[in-house]
């Protein structure tokens, strides 16, 4: 028989159904609820049929449980920064003052004229699409302070 998740004592299996039952936001709320569950003595299994997460999930959140407690607990997207612009806000300036003549190598600017003038300013490459994404927050940017028409 498999060994069952064992569930640390930072609250109490009455304020765990509590929180789970009283919680706004959805995703500390089956956090809340897959611990209450494991700590009534319910199964992986029995834990992931009831709230459709996977068993490595339920383990992950149980182990984040036991070590921080309700901390561990909730939505921790919203703290992830993110990574870093390719670009300094100089490098963005020159990029745009870039825009206002001819591609290096003439033609038109486009994803790849773009990405390959990113590559160049920072020593290494650069995907096609952040190209892409460039030259569409110049363009929201500029409609954004009505220097672009259309």
């Amino acid at each position: 028989m498999p060994r069952r998740i064992t569930i640390q004592a930072h609250l109490s299996v009455v304020e765990l159904e509590t929180r789970y039952r009283h919680s706004k936001d959805p995703v500390e709320r089956t956090h809340y609820q897959i611990i209450w569950l494991l700590a009534k003595g319910f199964a992986t299994e029995q834990v992931a049929e009831v709230t459709g997460y996977c068993r490595d999930w339920i383990r992950q959140v149980a182990r984040r449980y036991n070590k921080e407690g309700s901390a561990g607990l909730g939505d921790r997207r919203h703290e992830n920064p993110g990574a870093e612009p390719l670009l300094s806000p100089q490098q963005e300036t020159e990029l745009w003052e870039a825009l206002q003549g001819p591609p290096p190598n003439g033609g038109l600017w486009n994803s790849r004229t773009v990405a390959e003038w990113i590559s160049e300013r920072i020593a290494r490459p650069v995907a096609l699409q952040r190209g892409w994404d460039y030259l569409q927050q110049i363009k929201a940017r500029l409609a954004t302070e009505g220097t672009l028409n259309g």
